[in-house]
Protein backbone atom coordinates (compact mmCIF):
# COMPACT_ATOMS: atom_id res chain seq x y z
CA UNK A 1 0.00 0.00 0.00
CA UNK A 2 1.36 3.45 -0.92
CA UNK A 3 2.43 5.77 1.90
CA UNK A 4 2.73 9.54 1.70
CA UNK A 5 4.73 11.61 4.19
CA UNK A 6 4.03 15.32 3.93
CA UNK A 7 6.78 17.87 4.34
CA UNK A 8 5.29 19.04 7.64
CA UNK A 9 5.15 15.48 8.98
CA UNK A 10 8.91 14.91 8.79
CA UNK A 11 10.81 14.82 12.06
CA UNK A 12 12.64 18.12 12.64
CA UNK A 13 16.04 18.61 14.25
CA UNK A 14 17.38 22.14 14.77
CA UNK A 15 20.87 22.77 16.17
CA UNK A 16 23.66 25.32 15.71
CA UNK A 17 21.58 27.24 13.16
CA UNK A 18 21.08 24.25 10.88
CA UNK A 19 17.85 22.35 10.34
CA UNK A 20 17.26 18.75 9.29
CA UNK A 21 13.96 17.25 8.23
CA UNK A 22 14.07 13.46 8.63
CA UNK A 23 11.80 11.07 6.77
CA UNK A 24 12.68 8.16 9.07
CA UNK A 25 13.52 7.64 12.74
CA UNK A 26 16.84 9.38 13.39
CA UNK A 27 18.73 10.43 16.51
CA UNK A 28 16.28 11.57 19.17
CA UNK A 29 13.30 10.89 16.87
CA UNK A 30 11.87 7.38 17.01
CA UNK A 31 8.76 5.92 15.45
CA UNK A 32 8.66 2.11 15.02
CA UNK A 33 6.48 2.55 11.93
CA UNK A 34 9.15 4.71 10.24
CA UNK A 35 12.41 2.78 10.39
CA UNK A 36 13.20 2.72 6.67
CA UNK A 37 12.05 1.57 3.24
CA UNK A 38 13.65 -1.22 1.24
CA UNK A 39 17.43 -0.60 1.67
CA UNK A 40 16.90 3.05 2.67
CA UNK A 41 17.48 3.82 6.35
CA UNK A 42 17.73 7.62 6.24
CA UNK A 43 16.47 10.38 3.96
CA UNK A 44 17.34 13.83 5.30
CA UNK A 45 16.56 17.28 3.91
CA UNK A 46 19.33 19.53 5.27
CA UNK A 47 19.59 23.34 5.40
CA UNK A 48 22.88 24.90 6.59
CA UNK A 49 23.57 28.62 7.10
CA UNK A 50 27.05 29.78 5.99
CA UNK A 51 29.88 28.28 8.03
CA UNK A 52 27.65 25.75 9.82
CA UNK A 53 27.39 22.03 9.30
CA UNK A 54 28.87 18.86 10.67
CA UNK A 55 32.44 18.75 12.00
CA UNK A 56 34.48 15.54 11.75
CA UNK A 57 32.30 12.52 12.48
CA UNK A 58 32.58 8.80 11.65
CA UNK A 59 30.56 6.44 9.45
CA UNK A 60 30.98 2.76 8.68
CA UNK A 61 29.08 0.10 6.73
CA UNK A 62 26.70 2.56 5.09
CA UNK A 63 26.20 3.96 1.57
CA UNK A 64 25.74 7.75 1.63
CA UNK A 65 24.33 9.67 -1.35
CA UNK A 66 24.21 13.47 -1.25
CA UNK A 67 22.50 15.77 -3.79
CA UNK A 68 23.16 19.51 -3.40
CA UNK A 69 20.12 21.63 -4.24
CA UNK A 70 21.46 25.13 -3.52
CA UNK A 71 24.49 26.89 -2.07
CA UNK A 72 27.75 24.95 -1.80
CA UNK A 73 28.80 22.09 0.48
CA UNK A 74 32.45 21.67 1.49
CA UNK A 75 33.34 18.02 2.09
CA UNK A 76 36.59 16.94 3.76
CA UNK A 77 37.79 13.69 5.27
CA UNK A 78 40.54 12.48 7.56
CA UNK A 79 42.71 11.34 4.64
CA UNK A 80 43.05 14.93 3.40
CA UNK A 81 40.44 14.61 0.68
CA UNK A 82 38.56 17.88 0.09
CA UNK A 83 35.98 18.97 -2.45
CA UNK A 84 33.23 21.51 -3.04
CA UNK A 85 29.81 20.22 -4.09
CA UNK A 86 27.74 22.75 -6.06
CA UNK A 87 24.04 22.77 -6.99
CA UNK A 88 23.20 19.68 -9.03
CA UNK A 89 26.27 17.74 -7.86
CA UNK A 90 25.76 14.22 -6.50
CA UNK A 91 28.28 12.48 -4.25
CA UNK A 92 28.35 8.79 -3.33
CA UNK A 93 30.35 7.54 -0.36
CA UNK A 94 30.71 3.85 0.42
CA UNK A 95 31.83 4.13 4.04
CA UNK A 96 32.85 0.47 4.24
CA UNK A 97 35.29 -0.24 7.08
CA UNK A 98 35.10 3.36 8.19
CA UNK A 99 35.61 7.03 7.31
CA UNK A 100 35.79 10.27 9.27
CA UNK A 101 34.50 13.29 7.37
CA UNK A 102 33.03 16.77 7.70
CA UNK A 103 30.27 18.54 5.75
CA UNK A 104 30.06 22.34 6.04
CA UNK A 105 28.24 25.09 4.16
CA UNK A 106 30.90 27.05 2.29
CA UNK A 107 31.34 30.18 4.43
CA UNK A 108 32.07 32.64 1.59
CA UNK A 109 28.77 32.37 -0.30
CA UNK A 110 27.58 35.77 0.86
CA UNK A 111 25.37 37.03 3.69
CA UNK A 112 22.46 34.73 4.39
CA UNK A 113 23.17 32.32 1.51
CA UNK A 114 22.32 28.86 2.79
CA UNK A 115 23.15 25.42 1.48
CA UNK A 116 20.41 22.85 1.05
CA UNK A 117 21.07 19.21 0.26
CA UNK A 118 19.33 15.84 0.35
CA UNK A 119 21.18 12.94 1.89
CA UNK A 120 20.17 9.27 1.72
CA UNK A 121 21.70 6.37 3.63
CA UNK A 122 21.42 2.82 2.27
CA UNK A 123 22.33 -0.55 3.76
CA UNK A 124 25.22 -2.12 1.80
CA UNK A 125 25.09 -5.69 0.55
CA UNK A 126 28.45 -6.61 2.07
CA UNK A 127 30.44 -5.52 5.11
CA UNK A 128 34.17 -4.92 5.26
CA UNK A 129 34.65 -3.12 1.96
CA UNK A 130 37.35 -0.51 1.37
CA UNK A 131 35.86 3.02 1.56
CA UNK A 132 35.20 4.58 -1.85
CA UNK A 133 33.95 7.88 -3.27
CA UNK A 134 32.35 9.06 -6.49
CA UNK A 135 30.93 12.37 -7.73
CA UNK A 136 28.62 13.27 -10.60
CA UNK A 137 28.73 16.98 -11.45
CA UNK A 138 25.56 18.69 -12.60
CA UNK A 139 22.52 16.45 -12.17
CA UNK A 140 20.05 16.62 -15.07
CA UNK A 141 17.53 19.47 -15.06
CA UNK A 142 15.35 17.98 -17.79
CA UNK A 143 13.69 14.54 -17.95
CA UNK A 144 14.49 11.96 -15.27
CA UNK A 145 17.92 10.36 -15.66
CA UNK A 146 19.69 7.74 -13.56
CA UNK A 147 22.67 9.20 -11.68
CA UNK A 148 23.25 6.42 -9.13
CA UNK A 149 23.11 2.76 -10.14
CA UNK A 150 24.30 0.72 -13.14
CA UNK A 151 23.89 3.73 -15.47
CA UNK A 152 25.57 6.21 -13.09
CA UNK A 153 27.64 6.23 -9.93
CA UNK A 154 28.15 2.74 -8.56
CA UNK A 155 26.71 1.99 -5.15
CA UNK A 156 27.23 -1.01 -2.88
CA UNK A 157 23.52 -1.84 -2.71
CA UNK A 158 22.34 -4.07 -5.54
CA UNK A 159 19.15 -2.96 -7.26
CA UNK A 160 19.31 0.59 -5.83
CA UNK A 161 19.00 3.37 -8.41
CA UNK A 162 18.54 7.13 -8.06
CA UNK A 163 16.99 9.16 -10.87
CA UNK A 164 16.90 12.96 -10.82
CA UNK A 165 15.30 15.55 -13.06
CA UNK A 166 12.00 17.13 -14.02
CA UNK A 167 9.70 14.27 -14.97
CA UNK A 168 7.23 14.19 -17.80
CA UNK A 169 3.73 12.75 -17.43
CA UNK A 170 3.78 9.00 -16.99
CA UNK A 171 7.55 8.92 -16.41
CA UNK A 172 8.58 6.79 -13.41
CA UNK A 173 11.25 4.07 -13.26
CA UNK A 174 10.15 0.44 -13.26
CA UNK A 175 11.00 -1.25 -9.94
CA UNK A 176 9.47 -3.25 -7.10
CA UNK A 177 9.68 -0.29 -4.71
CA UNK A 178 9.86 3.44 -5.42
CA UNK A 179 10.47 6.46 -3.22
CA UNK A 180 9.56 9.80 -4.84
CA UNK A 181 10.61 13.10 -3.25
CA UNK A 182 9.33 16.42 -4.63
CA UNK A 183 11.86 19.26 -4.49
CA UNK A 184 9.51 21.74 -6.15
CA UNK A 185 6.49 21.60 -8.42
CA UNK A 186 3.25 19.68 -8.00
CA UNK A 187 2.33 16.18 -9.16
CA UNK A 188 -0.24 13.44 -8.78
CA UNK A 189 0.73 9.77 -8.60
CA UNK A 190 -1.95 7.10 -8.43
CA UNK A 191 -4.44 9.81 -7.48
CA UNK A 192 -2.27 11.18 -4.63
CA UNK A 193 -1.43 14.90 -4.89
CA UNK A 194 2.16 15.82 -4.01
CA UNK A 195 3.85 19.16 -3.40
CA UNK A 196 7.25 20.47 -2.33
CA UNK A 197 8.88 18.40 0.43
CA UNK A 198 6.44 15.51 0.13
CA UNK A 199 7.58 11.89 -0.10
CA UNK A 200 5.63 9.02 -1.65
CA UNK A 201 6.55 5.37 -1.02
CA UNK A 202 5.20 2.85 -3.51
CA UNK A 203 5.12 -0.95 -3.41
CA UNK A 204 5.05 -3.19 -6.45
CA UNK A 205 1.24 -3.28 -6.61
CA UNK A 206 0.65 0.47 -6.19
CA UNK A 207 -0.40 2.70 -9.06
CA UNK A 208 2.45 4.42 -10.88
CA UNK A 209 0.63 6.85 -13.16
CA UNK A 210 2.31 10.27 -12.91
CA UNK A 211 0.49 13.51 -13.68
CA UNK A 212 2.43 16.78 -13.85
CA UNK A 213 0.39 19.61 -12.36
CA UNK A 214 3.33 22.03 -12.11
CA UNK A 215 6.78 21.00 -13.40
CA UNK A 216 9.67 20.80 -10.98
CA UNK A 217 12.63 18.62 -10.00
CA UNK A 218 12.18 15.35 -8.11
CA UNK A 219 14.37 12.56 -6.75
CA UNK A 220 13.23 8.98 -7.33
CA UNK A 221 14.89 6.04 -5.59
CA UNK A 222 14.08 2.64 -7.15
CA UNK A 223 14.77 -0.69 -5.44
CA UNK A 224 14.58 -4.08 -7.11
CA UNK A 225 13.82 -4.91 -10.74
Amino acid sequence: MSTVVRDGDRFLTEAAGRSTRHLYSFGAHYDPSRLGFAAMVAHNDETLPPGTGYADHPHSEIEIVTWVLSGALRHTDATGRSGLLLPGDVQRISAGTGIVHAEVCEPDLGPGVETRFLQTWLRPDEAGRTPAYGTEHGAPDSALAEVVGPAGLGVGTAGARLSLGTPRAGELPAAEHLHLFVVSGRFRVGGIALGPGDSLLLGETDGRSLEVLEPGPVAVWAFGV
